[in-house]
Formats: structure tokens, C-alpha cells, sequence
């Protein structure tokens, strides 16, 4: 017995607490066993890394248990909103490797939400306000101090009713009225004093045209979203905590609402509503160190050209980490390692680095390329002569008995007499502790040959180098017995008459603060600036270089979004810019964490 209880604790351990919650649940039957989450995003911008956080909790627990997530767009502001957001949204879902059970939209329930409304009015439950917003925001109150009742709280009920209707007729303007819901205006729960339910935009929406011109707010949506859809657990960020006794009392309504009207509600007989309603429960977001993840900000920054658009590879989104050349694997296993908690954290951008570095080292295929060229002429080489050297792809590919799998693991790379290095793993007068190349010492060049540098030229009355002279060891081609020979320096390398001309993309932190988000806030409220001009104090001039290299040809060949390591360089992917004639890398991450 003790064995088992042991298995367990472990079992339970490695579990986080929602995934908890929802195991208990189901095991005391709650929602009548079933479980369905559901992932709500607003198609107002491009999903960010912080976005797939919550993605692989949604989807995650629904996958682990059975159950099902749907994918339900929040499309209440059509002021914002947009079908390619939808698209996008949708495929960077797919990408990082879920599915959802059913595409819906919080639209679908514009009518079903209208309704309960106008039962909200009858049942004395809300009113139409008419006042201004800086009036309402007066009575408010404060935490501490209680708010005062508008003077239309007690309007009678058909007066409410006609008002509301008016909100939708298109007669309106907006801002002449709202829909509030009568609550408590001296609750110390800021949420419940009388709420906004629905207000006037007269504005057409991408879904449903004309039909509306008033339309729901976001708490008023949200529940009842989740109630009429039939979702079982709501887990959101915290954010919403004080959001949640508003949701459950919404609920509570609806609830009432489908049981009057014989509402038939997916997913809930008409049974003790205890026993069928959504809960709410929420987890830390995703907060990193160097990044800002608002789709507001975002959006800035893409109008400016501070970036070339959202699926820049400096922005987090999830497109822009995609052309950046993180695997969906790197990046779930990033969000697995820092878990989910009920407190906010930032996070080391590090940590995703790593987690990616990882990942590519094990999918990668491995390259020669060279970003910053100097070139090496072998003088006792044969002239003309080419060799078609075959190389591993991926060392890390390896069969059950630990060996290099080689069956269509491998390519060939060209060598000649002529080769490009990389300027860096060259010096003239080295220190003790330079082992690359240098004059008097022996090198190897990486699957190929020793070389001995002899001497270095210079281009006529500069310091430019023109060309380093060597001689290469026949006897020692990589493979060979030769070969054992030992040499401390090992260095990377092109022929000069087969490869390829490449645009190489360096990328750095977009901005220069750790933690952008409050320091624009601080600068705009010392400043009174908003916008692009809060953002440029804190934005990296450098966040992007680009250097003109060489690669070899296979590499040039690559499909886009390949995963690449540049041989003792990093790692890189091909971007959708890329042509074999003209091909585009960027950079992902090094190949070691930098001191930077």
C-alpha cells in the first residue's frame, strides 16, 4: 500500500494546481464528468508567446483529460477587429501543434445575449443610464468609499426597455447611453457597482453586418459565452481574480434565465446549476525580461516601421518567433519549465533561449557557413581539383545502439583549393591562448583537412588582409587514418567556387530596459507623451544587423523555416525571403548562452 500511495504523491506532484483542480473534479463527477476549457483570444492583433502560454493550458488540459477545448473569438469591439487577425489567430494555433474542438465566435451569441439582457431589465436586474461617462466614473466611488446610485437606477421598467431598444436602433449616438446591471453600488468589490452591460458603437461588425449597433461589453460576454457553450472550467489570467465574482454571478443569472425560457444550453441539463456551471480559475501570465507584450503596443510599433510588420523575428509574436526560427517544441517546453503559478513572475529571456538551443540541437541540420569572410588559397593543393566531401546532417540522429543514423542523413559539400574562413578564427600575431589559425601553426579545417598557414598578404599600401597562404596535409582528410593526427585549432570553412552569396539577419533585444512595460508607463506619466514617443528612449538601435556572407549550396537550397546550425556559429532558419539564387537566414540563438 505504501507503493502506491508513494506513486501517487509523485503523480500528483507532477501536476500543476488547474490540472489538479480538474483531475478532482472529475473524479467527484462535477459537470456530470465532463470537461471542456476553452481558448478565447480577441482577433484585434497576432498572437504573442504570452498567448501561448495560456494555448497550451487550454488545449493542454483538454488533451491530457479527455476532454475538449474549443476556439471561441471574442469579437465584441468590430472598432478593432479584423479576419486576418482570425487567420492568424488560427494558424499559429495549428503550428504550435493543437487542435480545437469547435470554432465559435462570442458573436454567435449576440442574439442569445440581447435576450437575456432585456430579461435582465424586466427582472428588475438592469437600466438604462444616461448619463456621461466622466458622471458615471464620479459615483463610482473609490475601494474605500462607497458609490453613490445614478438617478436612473429606478427608472421604471418600460422606460428601460424602450431606451434599450433605442441603444440598437442606429438613432442613437454613442455615448448617450449604456446598459448597466443593478447590483450594489456600495459593494467593496469594484466590479459590482452596477457594471456597464452593453453600450452604442453603431458600427457595423465583420460578422453580422448591420444587425447591431449596441453591443455587449467583455464581462457582460464572457460567462455567458462559456455558459452557452457548455464550458466546465474557465481558466483565464490573473487579471481577472477580481473579475471572477461578477462572472459567477452573470452565470448565476443566465442560469436562471435558460431555465425560464427553456433555453436549451449545450453541454447542461436543466439540473442543480451547481452541478452544470462554468468556474473560473486563473494563472500567472507569461512575463519576459526585454519584451513587451501588448497587442496595443505591438500594433504601435508595427505602424511606425519600427519593425517590418507582426511577423518581425524581434517581435514575440508568435509568427515573428516562428520566423525567428523557434520550434513549437522549444517554445512548450520553455512554458513547461516555468509552470503556472498564482503569482506574476518575469521571466529570464534566457530561459526560452535555452530551451530553445536545446530543442535545435537536436533537429537542426548542421552547415557551413561564413558570416564575416577572409580567404585561404592551399598553394600545394591541385589546381581545378574539386573533392565532394559527404557530411552528417544531424549528428544527433542515432539509432537504438547510440551510432549516427547515416541512411539520408547526409550531403555533400564541395572542396577546393580556394576556401572562405571566418576573419575571427585568424591572427597575425596571436595570443597564447589562440588556437585557430595563425602563421607557423597547424589547423584543421572541420570534415576536411590540416592545413599550415604559411603567410598572410595584404592588399597593396593597407592592412587589409588579400588573402592567407597554406599548405594542406594530403595524408590527413577527416575519416582517414591520417586523420589522428592531432592539432589544438579546429575552424569551419567554404569553397570560394561553390557556394552561395547570403543575407544574414543578426537580431538583439528590441529594447534596452529589462522590464519596457513600466518603463514607458513611468516616461509617459513624467513626460505626458503616449505612443511611439513613450517607446523610443527604451528601443535597441541595434536589434538588428545585417551581414552579407557566404553559405554553401546545399544550404542555400533549404525550404523556409528550415532549422539550420551554422557549423560553430549558431543557430539559424531560412526565412520566407529566402530564393536559392538570393537565400536569407536568421539568426535564432547561439550556440552557447552569451555573457551579453
Amino acid at each position: 500500500m505504501a507503493e502506491i500511495n508513494a506513486t501517487e504523491n509523485v503523480e500528483k506532484k507532477s501536476l500543476n494546481f488547474i490540472e489538479q483542480i480538474i483531475e478532482k473534479d472529475l473524479a467527484e463527477g462535477k459537470n456530470c464528468g465532463r470537461l471542456q476549457t476553452r481558448f478565447p483570444p480577441e482577433p484585434n492583433g497576432y498572437l504573442h508567446i504570452g498567448h501561448a502560454k495560456a494555448i497550451a493550458m487550454d488545449f493542454g488540459v483538454a488533451a491530457k483529460f479527455g476532454g475538449v477545448c474549443n476556439l471561441r473569438m471574442d469579437d465584441t469591439n468590430p472598432q478593432k477587429e479584423d479576419t486576418e487577425y482570425v487567420e492568424a489567430i488560427k494558424r499559429d494555433i495549428e503550428w504550435l501543434g493543437f487542435k480545437w474542438g469547435k470554432l465559435v465566435y462570442a458573436s454567435d451569441y449576440f442574439q442569445d445575449l440581447w435576450d437575456f439582457a432585456v430579461w435582465c431589465i424586466k427582472t428588475g436586474r438592469a437600466y438604462v443610464d444616461e448619463q456621461t461617462s466622466e458622471e458615471i466614473a464620479k459615483q463610482k466611488g473609490t475601494p474605500t468609499q462607497a458609490g453613490t446610485n445614478s438617478p436612473f437606477r429606478d427608472r421604471p421598467v418600460e422606460e428601460s426597455l424602450k431606451l434599450f431598444n433605442e441603444m440598437n436602433s442606429g438613432n442613437m449616438e454613442p455615448g448617450a447611453a449604456i446598459l448597466r446591471a443593478k447590483i450594489d453600488m456600495a459593494s467593496p468589490n469594484m466590479h459590482f457597482r452596477d457594471p456597464i452591460m452593453y453600450r452604442v458603437l453603431n458600427m457595423p461588425h465583420w460578422r453580422t453586418g448591420n444587425t447591431w449597433n449596441a453591443y455587449p461589453m467583455y464581462d457582460f460576454t464572457h460567462g455567458q459565452s462559456d455558459y452557452l457553450e457548455g464550458v466546465t472550467h474557465s481558466i483565464c489570467t490573473l487579471e481577472f481574480v477580481p473579475h471572477r465574482e461578477l462572472y459567477d454571478l452573470f452565470v448565476t443569472w443566465i442560469k436562471e434565465w435558460a431555465k425560464e425560457t427553456g433555453k436549451v444550453v449545450e453541454g447542461h441539463p436543466h439540473g442543480d446549476i451547481e452541478d452544470n456551471r462554468p468556474r473560473q480559475f486563473e494563472f500567472n501570465k507569461l512575463n519576459l525580461n526585454y519584451t513587451l507584450m501588448s497587442k496595443r503596443n505591438l500594433l504601435v510599433l508595427t505602424k511606425e516601421g519600427v519593425t517590418n510588420g507582426w511577423d518581425d523575428p524581434r517581435m514575440p509574436t508568435i509568427c515573428g518567433i516562428r520566423r525567428r526560427g523557434y520550434s513549437p517544441e522549444s517554445i512548450l517546453k520553455f512554458i513547461d519549465s516555468i509552470g503556472y503559478t498564482t503569482f506574476d513572475a518575469l521571466n529570464d529571456i534566457k530561459l526560452l533561449e535555452a530551451a530553445a538551443r536545446q530543442d535545435l540541437n537536436e533537429r537542426s541540420l548542421r552547415v557551413s557557413a561564413v558570416l564575416d569572410p577572409v580567404k585561404v588559397v592551399i598553394t600545394n593543393y591541385p589546381e581545378g581539383q574539386v573533392e565532394h566531401l559527404t557530411v552528417i546532417n544531424n549528428p544527433e540522429l542515432k539509432d537504438a545502439e547510440g551510432n549516427v543514423i547515416t541512411e539520408g542523413n547526409t550531403h555533400v559539400i564541395d572542396f577546393s583549393g580556394e576556401l572562405w574562413i571566418e576573419r575571427e578564427d585568424f591572427k597575425a600575431e596571436p595570443d597564447k591562448k589562440f588556437f585557430r589559425m595563425s602563421p607557423g601553426k597547424e589547423t584543421r579545417l572541420k570534415g576536411a583537412y590540416i592545413v599550415d598557414c604559411k603567410a598572410v598578404h595584404y592588399k597593396e599600401g593597407t592592412d587589409e588582409i588579400d588573402y592567407i597562404e597554406c599548405t594542406y596535409d594530403p595524408n590527413s582528410l577527416a575519416g582517414t587514418e591520417g586523420a589522428n593526427r592531432k592539432v589544438k585549432g579546429t575552424i569551419h570553412w567554404v569553397s570560394c567556387n561553390h557556394c552561395v552569396p547570403a543575407e544574414v539577419r543578426l537580431y538583439d533585444c528590441l529594447w534596452t530596459c529589462e522590464n519596457p512595460r513600466d518603463a514607458i508607463k513611468q516616461y509617459e506619466d513624467e513626460h505626458g507623451t503616449r505612443g511611439i514617443e513613450s517607446m523610443r528612449p527604451f528601443l535597441n538601435p541595434d536589434s538588428l544587423h545585417i551581414q552579407q556572407g557566404y553559405v554553401e549550396e546545399w544550404a542555400a537550397k533549404q525550404e523556409p523555416l528550415t532549422y539550420l546550425q551554422f557549423q560553430r556559429v549558431g543557430y539559424f532558419n531560412v526565412d520566407p525571403d529566402s530564393t536559392p539564387e538570393k537565400p536569407v537566414f536568421n539568426k535564432t540563438v547561439g550556440l552557447k548562452d552569451s555573457k551579453k
